[in-house]
């Protein structure tokens, strides 16, 4: 078991070397030893396809691997490629699968699964019919949950398997999705030998910088699929276990600016037990017998009281006023131009043209409109536009890994800059706050070696000397500058 899920979490690609896959399986010039090795190898991968309705690929002749999708494979999956992802081919393969990390896409049905497919922005899709997509490859990184922490590491990307579930956090699952989670998840877990306590929540492990509200990082930046915390919930896909407790918060990595999220996700919900676990007996006593218990709800209906419950317990208010801000309704959204500022004068702004985010009066109505991608990264700051330097960085204001660029002249970290500098810096300064810079980039030091499959990420940076800045995901491979100097995600 152990080597299929080494085996799972490789590239077809190097599977097929090991068995001497340049040549496919062939055995010319392969010793004994050559022969079994590919054998024992081509059997691991038969039984990890039967195992997971997934296709079988192996090398062909020239080494690359077969198309997953082929007529003969499609029809034994349950699982459908019709909106495999186009950056699909480009994504690395993990080297380690820890983690499942689940989510709510906040949208329908048809723009939600667009939108995922077109982004590669999970490996798997739950339609509100039970229909499951895949969107990215199991073995290869969905680029799914941004900004985020686990126990201390960071970019769970890299070490997760993200599964989109159409529907929102404070609404219930479909008993359609329920099914199709619980069969998907029990694969997954033999796959790759998942704890239930190691499938998590995107609330649960997404985090933010700090921002015109919040001082210092944080947890509460999303609610994404927190229902999907309450144990009786988890007990509908299969899930007899889940974390007590946030470990960054306990630690001290993280504030918590949403108690009423943590408690949802920690302290709320009816204990489940797993199937099977002896029931504890009464003692036999010479009393009469009692009258016969009731019949205990269904798991289904003790899910459905639970979800309810936990949805009372935090607020849906859209409207701003004492201990409610506008990141407390909006989250990630608030500064959008898709949501809507009513002030009680009638006066209406879009996020993007507010600036005096604390001068916001009470009463002021917030719509929300097209939710942004789950995983938007938090890339480039604008003092002025987005705020002061203060209200953007809080106490990471003078940190090594916040990064100014101004108009002119060279970048600068926080820790080289005292609170006077920063505070002058002249509006239009740029920012990076949680960053790290590597390079510069050479013909001897090439992008790749650099920072590795992040070299084109959206939230990766390129800086050169005459101080423009542009997105991985806007630049190609052969248009970085030689001297560039690159800005990627401090782990």
């Amino acid at each position: 078991m152990a080597r299929l899920r080494a085996e799972a979490n490789a590239s077809p690609a190097a599977l097929g070397s090991q068995a001497g896959a340049r040549g496919g399986f062939s055995v010319s010039g392969m010793g004994r030893g050559g022969v079994l090795k590919a054998l024992r190898t081509a059997l691991s991968l038969l039984v990890l396809a039967l195992c997971t309705g997934d296709a079988l690929l192996l090398p062909s002749a020239s080494g690359a691997p077969a198309s997953s999708r082929s007529k003969s494979t499609k029809a034994r999956s349950w699982i459908s490629d019709a909106h495999l992802s186009p950056r699909n081919r480009q994504r690395p393969y993990r080297k380690s699968t820890p983690y499942i990390i689940l989510h709510t896409t906040e949208g329908g049905s048809k723009g939600s699964i667009a939108k995922l497919s077109k982004n590669g922005e999970c490996n798997y899709v739950v339609d509100t019919d039970g229909d499951v997509y895949r969107i990215i490859e199991r073995g290869r990184t969905a680029y799914h949950a941004g900004l985020s922490m686990w126990n201390g590491r960071t970019g769970l990307d890299s070490c997760s398997i993200g599964i989109e579930i159409v529907g929102y956090h404070n609404r219930d699952l479909t008993a359609a999705q329920y099914a199709s989670l619980k069969r998907l998840l029990a694969e997954l877990k033999a796959i790759y030998g998942i704890r239930d306590d190691r499938i998590l929540t995107h609330s649960m492990v997404a985090f933010g910088n700090p921002n015109h509200w919040q001082k210092h990082r944080h947890r509460g930046r999303k609610r994404c699929a927190m229902l999907l915390a309450l144990p009786s919930v988890r007990a509908r896909m299969g899930l007899y276990a889940k974390p007590a407790f946030d470990p960054d918060v306990r630690a001290g990595r993280l504030k918590d600016a949403d108690p009423e999220l943590s408690t949802v996700l920690y302290r709320q919900g009816t204990p489940v037990p797993r199937p099977g676990t002896p029931a504890k007996t009464a003692a036999k006593t010479a009393a009469a017998p009692a009258k016969p218990a009731p019949a205990a709800p269904s798991t289904a209906a003790t899910a459905a009281a639970d979800a309810a419950a936990a949805v009372r317990a935090v607020s849906s208010a859209t409207v701003i006023g004492p201990g409610r801000s506008a990141w407390d309704i909006a989250r990630d959204a608030y500064n959008a131009p898709t949501t809507i500022y009513t002030f009680p004068n009638g006066t209406r702004k879009t996020g993007k043209e507010i600036t005096q985010w604390k001068s916001i009066p009470p009463g002021t109505r917030v719509e929300i409109g097209i939710p942004p991608s789950e995983n938007a990264p938090e890339g480039l700051l604008t003092i002025g536009e987005d705020g002061s330097a203060q209200d953007l960085a809080g106490d990471a204001m003078l940190a090594s890994t916040t990064y100014y660029f101004p108009k002119k002249g060279p970048y600068q970290s926080g820790a080289e800059l005292s609170l006077a500098a920063v505070d002058a810096l002249p509006v239009g300064t740029r920012m990076l706050i949680g960053y790290k810079v590597v390079g510069p980039v050479t013909p001897r030091k090439p992008v790749f070696s650099l920072c590795g499959p992040r070299w084109n990420r959206s939230d990766t940076y390129y800086w050169d000397k005459t101080g423009h800045l542009v997105a991985g995901d806007e630049i190609g491979e052969r248009s970085i500058p030689e001297g560039a100097f690159v800005f990627i995600k401090a782990d």
